[in-house]
């Protein structure tokens, strides 16, 4: 690595630190500037003739690492209690019909343009449109009151787990890797309990280990199990969401005896330390990724005319979804309805689909397509109807009310 290399990361990091600040008054995804910067690069590189090597096998690895910090990060932000439980009912219903509802419509609009895939090929293809990124949703969300911010991590982060499991239940039923609903919903309760004896264990480590390295160890086996749970096709966000909401809520659990045997009160304060190394290495490699998406994006890809129609359309039919879904569930449209972008997590969906089952229609143009109007489509929600940040004593009185 040269110092010219380390030099050019360096100062793009910085940039993509400038944009995180900036974020709140601009109202600018910082999304959008990062695909951009990394975009800027690609073309500085290419009028100057510099030698890049090939960085896209890095793509997956940095998508994949950065959604479990996102959803980690932000599951850690949650506050679990019987006040909760509304939020959590429409969070659900929120994040899974509408995943349903598109990837149908999708479906049927691929099988009507090319009548010679099978359904669930087009089913496949569809879902990488259909789920909420929580690595945008989420860091967009954090000048919001609390409940809107809450709301937008429950529903992103389970949009993002239902995605998974739905995609790898239709995909591998195609490779003969799961069989029905009935295996899909014991893998499902598999994980739970795996997740649930997972979290006990790394909490317990995490208030016993006196050595002053600590929370590496926690996130190294974090990863690892995650990582051992996607080989044998298991919804490995779960994992990720039980340990942080776990951690999250001590104080809510102190009535149960063997939570009193992890000393709550002292565990929170590495808790606490814990949160900090974790919104740090988020942000590192959140932005790392959409640097080097942006970098990767060819300017031809972009201005794709033969997709850009199809990306509209998937575009409108999210809006209109999403909207009559707030409507049905009785919840406040405005900003929330603009925060529905796609982008880590759909990156990855669709890098998952394998050749034998990809279609011509759906490509890296189209998808791409997809992610930037839906980044443009929250910036100008955000901009035009999004509250400014709440004074401490605002976010208290509407902590109280009802969210949406």
């Amino acid at each position: 690595m040269t110092p010219a290399f380390i030099i050019v990361i360096c100062t793009l990091l910085l940039f993509a630190y400038v944009f995180d600040l900036t974020a709140a008054k601009t109202r600018i995804p910082s999304v959008i500037l990062l695909l951009l910067l990394g975009w800027s690069v690609r073309q500085f590189t290419t009028v100057f003739n510099e030698f890049v090597p090939d960085l896209e096998d890095m793509l997956p690895f940095l998508g994949t690492l950065g959604l479990i910090l996102i959803v980690l990060d932000g599951t850690l932000e949650i506050e679990l209690n019987s006040s909760k439980k509304s939020v959590i009912i429409k969070s659900v219903t929120v994040a899974l019909l509408p995943i349903l509802a598109l990837g149908f419509l999708l479906s049927f609009a691929f099988r009507y343009y090319l009548p010679e895939i099978s359904f669930r090929d087009a089913f496949t293809n569809a879902i990488p449109f259909c789920v909420i990124s929580s690595a945008i949703a989420i860091p967009s969300a954090r000048y919001l009151s609390a409940h809107k911010r809450e709301f937008i991590t429950y529903e992103s982060s389970l949009s993002d787990i239902f995605g998974i499991i739905i995609f790898n239940f239709v995909a591998l039923n195609k490779l003969a890797l799961s069989h029905n609903i009935g295996e899909s919903v014991l893998l499902l309760l598999i994980m739970i309990v795996v997740s649930f004896a997972a979290t006990v264990l790394l909490a317990f480590l995490l208030s016993k280990i006196d050595h002053h390295i600590k929370f590496i160890p926690i996130i190294l086996s974090i990863l690892l199990i995650y990582s051992v749970a996607i080989t044998y096709h298991l919804p490995a966000l779960i994992l990720i969401l039980i340990f942080g909401l776990f951690l999250g809520n001590l104080d809510e659990m102190k009535r149960f005896s063997w939570i009193r045997k992890l000393k709550p009160d002292l565990l929170n304060k590495e808790v606490a330390r814990f949160k900090e190394l974790i919104a740090e290495a988020t942000f590192l490699v959140r932005a790392l990724f959409f640097l080097l998406f942006g970098f990767l994006i060819e300017t031809k890809e972009i201005m794709n005319v033969n997709t850009f129609a199809w990306a509209v359309g998937i575009v409108l039919a999210i809006m209109i979804i999403r909207a009559i879904q707030f409507k049905i569930s009785n919840i406040g449209m405005f900003p929330m309805l603009f925060i529905a972008p796609r982008g880590l997590i759909n990156i990855l969906l669709f890098l998952s689909i394998i050749p034998a089952q990809q279609i011509a229609l759906v490509n890296k143009s189209l998808l791409i397509q997809v992610v930037l109007i839906m980044a443009l489509v929250m910036m100008t929600g955000l901009m035009i109807t999004g509250n400014k940040r709440l004074p401490k004593t605002e976010k208290t009185n509407e902590a109280e009310s009802t969210i949406i």
